[in-house]
């Protein structure tokens, strides 16, 4: 089981993330409006619609609503017409208790469906964000490690929070108001062309400069929409950026920087904001002008056809009730009409990386029981075109060698480890495991026989013992404590309060680096791999802890095919052959004393670092 790598990082891929304090030519920038907004929404719809019995129940209870509100104007007028004879107010009071008994069962059914209706569309939207976070998480882990190197990490968890929520929000409120709209709208037409064709056709005045006003303002709320998800995703990413290289910040005094970027991206947030708020919240007051003059248009026409004896005052009251009931929905719309907006931008970025080609793993060749024969067969390989980090590297690693890899900042050492993982493919050559080209290998059962032990240790907010159990989820409690015994992390363990049962903070925080670097090692040696990867394993320690940690790597690497990357040469004197990589080339080979006898490259890092320079 190989513990997760954290990215080429020293070895200079196109980072998405370009450091605390900097904003870099890496970070991401989003177009200002969604490039595939009609099909972005028929997605969204089909996610919506696999909830096909919850979309069932809520399509039943509001037909049911839809049909309790149709009647309800039809009974307010023959309240009315039941009070009026021939222009004289005469009471019928037995058909006017009767209608309103009747009326008062309609508005006490509709309150109830109502309810039905709000958790239907809770429950719907609900059901539709968790298969699509399910989904987007599932895409997430399945990414090759370039996507993730070449994306802001905030960025991608405001994909997973700010938008999906968005979706949510927008599915309980709207799908409901779009189900009851049509219905609404359907049944008032009819119910209108029924008691005056002509009183319709002058209502549907209204409609029009409803659609001519929406497509109108959409144009201008769609962009802002869309480029204040951007923002809220780029804002988010920087405050993690921030977070997670607070020591950094603060130890060269960038404070200051950081505040600066930050409220220069709120700043442009919140004029973004403020345009696409005042957009989608003037659409409403607009819609409801557009309602009051078609109120104002029937008032008119029907008293003057009502004084024609064409209808009745009663069908008046109704008609305005219905003309009301009929521009409702387009109301509700418009009021929401940002919401739906934000949502389509979000739902654009969230299916963006559903669309993302997940890693392919073509390997079909299950590997027999692993010897450890690693052959780099003149690999060339870049991250960038035209930039190449390894050239014709050429290296043959024989089962049980310990393989010590060195060189200069940036030669290449830690993309040798990245390409024989399959976190990058090589460009051109071949790297070979026991005569099987690793390209024909499923991905996992490669990495299942490689464990890696790198620099910046990773650790997750769980027990220690969990974490160690990470390179061998099945394996028992007494094979954790002997693993820990063989990396010599059992002495600080057993004298924290809770031992094996301790809980990490973030990234073990609560521990020092010495301390997680050992339940690393503990991780890989319950792994128990054919094949080891030592990636400047104790360039982060003082010279005591360091031993410890030799000590637990010789115990790690008995038996086992290593690679040992090494900025401190003192830790690999007794590896079996020394690999030097200048400019993503081997240089030179040969064992500690081979080497300083040439005194060539390796004999200069040597000299440097014994001499205290940087190497």
């Amino acid at each position: 089981m190989s513990e997760p790598n954290k990215g080429p990082g020293r070895q200079g891929p196109p980072m998405g993330m370009r450091g605390p304090g900097g904003r870099g030519p890496g970070r991401n920038v989003f177009v200002e409006k969604p490039k595939h907004g009609k099909e972005t929404l028929k997605r969204l719809v089909q996610y919506i619609g696999s909830s096909k019995y919850l979309v069932l129940g809520m399509l039943a209870v509001m037909l049911a609503v839809t049909l309790l509100q149709l009647i309800a104007p039809s009974l307010q007028g023959q309240a009315i017409n039941a009070m009026t004879v021939e222009g004289a107010l005469s009471v019928d009071m037995l058909e006017v208790m009767r209608t309103l008994a009747l009326l008062a069962v309609v508005y006490l059914l509709t309150a109830v469906m109502q309810y039905f209706q709000g958790i239907c569309s809770v429950s719907l939207s609900q059901a539709t964000v968790r298969r699509m976070r399910t989904d987007l998480f599932n895409r997430i882990v399945k990414l090759p490690i370039r996507f993730i190197d070449t994306h802001q990490h905030g960025d991608i968890m405001s994909r997973m929070t700010n938008d999906v929520e968005n979706i949510s929000q927008v599915v309980s409120s709207s799908i409901g108001s779009l189900f009851s709209g049509v219905l609404t709208v359907v049944g008032s037409i009819a119910i209108m062309l029924y008691y005056s064709p002509a009183l319709t056709c002058i209502s549907f005045v209204t409609v029009i400069l409803s659609l001519l006003v929406t497509g109108k303002m959409s144009k201008y709320m769609r962009k802002y929409f869309s480029r204040q998800s951007s923002l809220l995703g780029q804002l988010n990413g920087h405050a993690e950026e921030m977070i997670t290289g607070y020591h950094t910040v603060v130890a060269f005094s960038r404070e200051e920087n950081a505040e600066k970027e930050f409220n220069a991206i709120s700043a442009d947030l919140k004029r973004t904001g403020i345009i696409a708020q005042l957009l989608g919240g003037v659409m409403g007051p607009v819609m409801n002008v557009i309602g009051n003059i078609g109120f104002l248009l029937i008032a008119a026409f029907g008293g003057y056809f009502a004084l024609q004896g064409a209808i009745s005052i009663g069908v008046i009251q109704a008609f305005i009730l219905y003309s009301k009931q009929f521009t409702r929905p387009i109301n509700e719309l418009a009021n929401l009409y940002g919401q739906i907006q934000t949502a389509i931008a979000g739902a654009e970025r969230v299916f963006a990386i559903l669309d993302s080609e997940p890693e392919v793993d073509e390997g079909r060749t299950h590997l027999p029981a692993v010897r450890g024969d690693i052959d780099f067969n003149h690999i060339f390989f870049s991250y960038v075109p035209d930039k190449p980090v390894l050239k014709d590297f050429d290296l043959h690693v024989k089962s049980g060698q310990r393989i010590a890899i060195v060189g200069a900042t940036g030669s290449g050492k830690t993309t040798v480890v990245n390409l024989l993982t399959r976190f990058y493919d090589v460009d051109q050559g071949d790297i070979l495991l026991d005569g099987i080209n690793i390209q024909n290998i499923p991905k996992a059962e490669l990495r299942g026989n490689i464990a890696i032990v790198l620099q910046d240790t990773v650790l997750f907010s769980d027990t220690i013992a969990g974490n160690i159990r990470y390179g061998r989820l099945e394996a028992e409690d007494t094979d954790v404590r002997k693993a820990a015994q063989t990396a010599n992390a059992d002495i600080f363990i057993e004298r924290l309060p809770e031992g094996y049962d301790s809980v990490l903070s973030e990234s073990g925080g609560n521990l020092s680096q010495g301390q997680r670097q050992l339940l690393s090692i503990a991780r890989a040696v319950l792994a128990d791999p054919s094949i080891l990867i030592l990636d400047e394993a104790t360039s982060s320690v003082d010279t005591r802890t360091e031993l410890h940690i030799q000590e637990a790597m010789l115990a790690l690497m008995e038996g086992r095919t290593s690679l040992i990357i090494a900025h401190r040469l003192s830790t690999i004197r007794t590896a079996d052959v020394i690999v030097v990589v200048d400019d993503g080339k081997i240089v030179e080979m040969g064992n500690h004393a081979q080497l300083l006898k040439q005194e060539g490259v390796y004999y200069r890092l040597y000299q440097n670092q014994f001499a205290g320079l940087q190497t």
